[in-house]
């Protein structure tokens, strides 16, 4: 049983590092501005958003683009 803990708990961590790194290149990749630099005012705001509840909710791309118009 504490193998199977052990394991799990590792497998955890790798996904949180996989996740952090994810983050980490799609901020580098759409938070650059024109001149290649980071855009800090960006990136900020999409840390902050990222901590942020959800506060809407969707079911198919015609309430995603309804909700969009609005």
């Amino acid at each position: 049983m504490y193998n199977t803990q052990v394991a799990t708990k590792n497998q955890v961590n790798n996904l949180l590092q996989e996740i952090r790194t994810l983050r980490s290149v799609v901020i580098g990749w759409i938070g650059k501005d024109t001149e290649g630099s980071y855009n800090p005012h960006f990136v900020k705001r999409v840390l902050k958003a990222s901590k942020d509840k959800p506060i809407a909710n969707f079911k198919d791309k015609a309430t995603f683009l309804r909700m969009l118009k609005d």
